[in-house]
């Protein structure tokens, strides 16, 4: 079925429309240094001449679907979990260094000159993995002449949605995307695609009604009624006494106090929406639990106040 294909429009020149399954898009037009630009470019298609299935996401992505152009350090690729190796394998023979910087979600690739490329599997979470829906749902832009896919709208506000640190926010970008491509989104699969972490997606949407007063109604109604209701529902039932902090699934570290000094379970140990089988799961708990370690070392000497220096003996009159 082919949706109308009238743009929506929205305020920064902004508009977005929904053809078929995917969403219609603008070619890329944030400004890159040469080398830089010429650097993603070739990466991209040796990737594609090896046929290596990859998405473009971050700046880029968030460019072609909004129009915001913004400085961005590194190309963001989202890619399956089965082809991370075949796509290092490519980069490397391309002439990159490579490296597995995190084995739950995050991979890089390196030129000579230090330009990267991020390689995207998962969120930092351990959950959000790229699957086959991301593919079936992206859509085609132009990547400074290349032909390329674009990691759909729905999927990137799931994946970005958990993210917030304290140096790290992206509500932002989801309140830009909810702007420009609201009235398009499959609401039921968004739904869907956050499962368990449903408040998450409610607390963005209800943001979202925040920051832009005047198109709160391009959301559903049936959407927030339906997350308010589950509100309500919850709040009949008796609280749940397992103890566990979610906040480590929006944050790496904000919430490591409460693992340490409660003992409350970790979430991302405990969410049933996880995808990595149990000896990641065991790797990935044990490297955790070092950084919490380092992390409680750190906000220790942070709040340890400097040594007091005596104050200088007065001069005699």
């Amino acid at each position: 079925m082919t949706i109308s294909p009238k743009a929506n429009s929205v305020p920064g020149g902004m508009r977005i429309a929904r053809v078929g399954l995917t969403m219609k898009t603008t070619p890329a037009t944030i400004a890159l240094e040469h080398r830089t630009k010429n650097f993603y470019r070739k990466a991209i298609e040796v990737l594609q001449e090896e046929d290596v299935p990859f998405l473009l996401g971050g700046a880029f992505a968030l460019n072609s679907f909004t129009g915001i152009t913004r400085d961005t350090k590194d190309l963001d690729i989202f890619i399956r979990p089965g082809d991370v190796e075949s796509a290092l394998a490519v980069l490397r023979h391309f002439g990159l260094q490579t490296e597995l910087t995190d084995p739950v979600w995050l991979a890089k690739a390196f030129s000579p000159e230090r330009k990267f490329i991020d390689l995207i599997f998962r969120s930092g979470n351990g959950i959000g993995e790229v699957d086959d829906e991301w593919f079936k749902y992206s859509s085609t832009t132009s990547f400074y002449g290349v032909p390329v896919n674009v990691c759909p709208p729905e999927e990137t506000i799931w994946s970005k949605a958990f993210v917030m640190e304290r140096h790290r926010f992206d509500g932002a970008d989801i309140a830009h995307y909810l702007l420009a491509c609201a009235p398009r989104l499959d609401w039921r699969r968004l739904i869907r695609r956050f499962g368990e972490n449903w408040r998450v997606l409610f607390t963005h949407l209800t943001l979202f009604g925040f920051i832009y007063p005047e198109f709160r109604n391009t959301v559903p109604l049936w959407v927030m009624q339906e997350l308010a209701d589950r509100i309500v529902d919850e709040h009949k039932r008796p609280a749940p006494s397992d103890h566990i902090c979610r906040g480590t699934l929006l944050s790496r570290y904000s919430y490591v106090i409460d693992l340490k000094s409660s003992g409350c379970k970790d979430a991302r140990f405990e969410n049933s929406s996880g995808t990595l089988d149990k000896a990641e799961l065991r790797r990935w708990k044990k490297r955790m639990a070092d950084e919490a370690k380092q992390v409680l070392r750190d906000q220790a000497a942070e709040n340890t106040p400097p040594p007091r220096v005596a104050a200088p003996p007065r001069p005699r009159v």
